[in-house]
């Protein structure tokens, strides 16, 4: 099993039409990474605190539906958290955020994870939202020390972040913890920091996504270091919501889940092209709709079309 912990949230995505009108859809870091395990076919639970308002029962169904174990979700009273995205020429997104008071805050951490978990995911802004924000943290820590894989991603989002300097800190105390490190350009560039030390630091491969140029991994090997990169397919982006943390569970997916190597080898480059391809996928559609694991193996990007930017449309 695969566990992924952290926020779910609404997003809000603009559409065409009606002029400024703004779509809710699910989303959040985490929640979008677990219902992208689950539509890939691994064994996946959230681990999180969830609204019983009506946005939050609807982010359980989403989550049902894929086959995500949700019996590690706290449920509370208080609302849901809303991101407001704004999207680029590119596709790319920028969020605002409604934080305040939302149940995603209130995370207390679990007395256990299930005996058969493997592997453990957190991110985005429950990494950085106290109170929630420690009790992630002791997790990461806990499960750490016991064994399992850990992949962070720390998906920076500045808005959220009161004192940069305190959290670049704490992003440091939080690498001898960490198996894989994976995150943007964008986010390397706010952290300040470099990837050889972020590995001596104590993560085995840092994972960089590059947009249209595609992804790349530095992994300790030995006394040394080893690096390998994969293009992104040419497709037409609808927008870039939910790209990255599809690129988290399908790693997931071929490091812990069904499709491991039973020999503990990691085919770095196998990797990376399966989670390029299903990152593509995901970018032709609005908002955070990752692939399920059949169409994901029929689709064959064109190689010809243009990677752009268009406006998107309600589906």
């Amino acid at each position: 099993m695969i566990v992924v912990g952290g926020e779910a949230l609404i997003d809000l995505v603009p559409v065409a039409q009606p002029p400024g009108a703004l779509l809710p859809r699910p989303g959040g870091g985490p929640y979008n990474t677990a219902l992208a395990l689950g539509r890939l076919g691994a064994e996946v639970a959230f681990c999180s605190r969830v609204s019983a308002d009506g946005f939050g029962e609807s982010l359980l169904a989403g989550l049902r539906a894929a086959g995500v174990d949700v019996s590690l979700v706290q449920r509370g009273p208080e609302p849901t958290t809303l991101a407001v995205a704004s999207l680029g020429p590119d596709g790319s997104a920028a969020y605002g955020f409604y934080v305040e008071g939302t149940a995603d805050r209130l995370f207390a951490l679990p007395e256990a994870l299930p005996p058969r978990a493997r592997a453990l995911a957190l991110g985005t802004c429950s990494l950085a939202l106290e109170p929630g924000a420690s009790a992630y943290e002791a997790l990461l820590r806990r499960e750490s020390a016991r064994g399992l894989l850990t992949l962070l991603d720390p998906n920076i989002r500045p808005a959220l972040i009161a004192d940069a300097a305190a959290y670049r800190a704490r992003f440091l105390g939080w690498l001898p913890s960490v198996s894989v490190l994976k995150l943007s350009e964008e986010d390397a560039g706010w952290l300040g920091g470099r990837v050889d030390d972020w590995l001596a630091a104590g993560p085995s491969a840092v994972v960089l996504t590059r947009g249209a140029a595609g992804l790349t991994v530095r992994t300790r090997e030995g006394a040394g270091y080893a690096e390998y990169a994969v293009p992104a397919p040419a497709v037409a982006v609808a927008d870039t919501i939910g790209a990255g943390d599809t690129v988290n569970a399908a790693l997931l997916h071929r490091l812990a889940g069904p499709d491991r190597a039973p020999d503990g080898e990691v085919d770095w480059p196998g990797v990376l092209a399966f989670a390029a391809r299903a990152a593509a996928l995901t970018c032709t559609r609005t908002g955070a709709e990752p692939p399920y694991a059949a169409e994901l193996s029929r689709w064959r990007p064109t190689g010809s079309e243009p990677r752009r930017g268009r406006t998107p449309r309600p589906e």
